[in-house]
């Protein structure tokens, strides 16, 4: 299978230092639907920035449907497709007008342009709204509406950058359904940003966790949690006469030496430890924890998931809340929604 994308030692370092970007190599292919899964902040839209042609690369090797980004910036953006995180649609104007101004500055040809809208309203379900201005939807409506713009060219590869940010969970569901439209029927190359789990296990037939401008491991969803191997049993512990992080550190030095145990991880408030046949397990995680006393505040019994891999690649689990200057500090605690531009 071709590759739509490839990209060779990217690096991007802002005119400040700032090292957005580090040396990362991966590659995307033709009809794929690939994911850049991690925290804000982490290089995820530098990166698109650079592969839609908005930022220039510091060094790097990049190339699109097999065309250098350097020297031939002009006809890649002629068959790219982009939706940000705002929607772009005007207001004033319908449903469909929006889309037929969008195929007119594509220069399309008018009875083209007509079939092409006509077939994107169905395909996001606006048909029966398409006379209705912009500026009257729904916040998941315009989203669609938006991609439905961002697609009007057929473009070969399509680039959304955190399409469902401010969406509520039935609109994010929702629009999930219309992504997974675009790259079946469409046959769409989607490279899609994201630091929602469930987004990136969801729709990703590969992804990449990108943190600090990295990516620290790459493949399918079910690959990457097969390599955890065994169940998580998830233990928290309350503050008490010893701190939450002190008792963390007790607790991985008792287990870590058990013979059922196949990995230990820490994180913000406890530990997440890895063992096959996890039922069976967990008396025995109990005992060796209550023979030095340590009591748990909370257990949990799950297989692997995404926000296991995360934190085994990354040392913390990803988060949607918390002080902006606070997460690249506190390693196992919250992050904010800072973003590298």
């Amino acid at each position: 299978m071709a590759h739509m994308i490839e990209v060779q030692n990217l690096v991007k370092i802002y005119p400040d230092g700032t090292e957005a970007v580090r040396d990362i190599s991966f590659d995307v292919d033709e009809g794929e639907f690939f994911g850049f899964l991690g925290p804000n902040g982490a290089g995820k839209s530098t990166t698109i920035k650079i592969l839609i042609t908005l930022l220039r690369k510091t060094s790097g090797d990049i190339r699109i449907i097999d065309m250098d980004i350097t020297n031939q910036t002009d006809e890649i953006r002629r068959q790219i497709g982009y939706a940000a995180q705002e929607v772009g649609v005007d207001d004033d104007l319908t449903a469909r007008e929006n889309l037929v101004l969008q195929g007119q500055l594509y220069h399309m040809e008018r009875n083209l342009l007509r079939r092409r809208t006509e077939e994107l309203l169905e395909l996001m379900d606006l048909t029966a709204d398409a006379g209705r201005p912009a500026g009257s939807f729904s916040g998941g409506m315009r989203k669609r509406l938006d991609l439905a713009t961002g697609v009007m060219h057929r473009p070969r590869p399509l680039f959304p950058d955190e399409p469902t940010t401010g969406l509520d969970p039935q609109n994010r569901a929702n629009l999930w359904v219309y992504l997974e439209r675009l790259n079946k029927q469409e046959k769409l190359t989607i490279f899609l940003t994201t630091h929602y789990m469930e987004e990136a296990d969801k729709l990703c037939n590969r992804l990449a966790i990108i943190d600090n401008g990295q990516i620290k491991t790459m493949g399918s969803p079910r690959q990457l949690k097969q390599e955890l191997g065994g169940d998580v049993i998830a233990l928290r512990f309350a503050e008490n006469a010893q701190s939450v992080d002190q008792q963390i550190g007790a607790a991985c030095d008792v287990l870590r030496d058990a013979p059922f145990l196949m990995n230990l991880d820490r994180f913000d408030e406890g530990v997440n430890v890895y063992a096959q046949d996890g039922g069976a397990v967990v008396p025995e995680v109990l005992r060796l924890l209550d023979s030095t006393g340590l009591h748990v505040a909370q257990l949990s019994l799950t297989s692997p998931s995404l926000d296991d891999v995360f934190l085994k690649h990354t040392g913390y689990k990803i988060r949607d809340e918390g002080p902006a200057q606070n997460w690249r500090s506190q390693r196992g605690g919250a992050f904010g929604r800072r973003r590298r531009r």
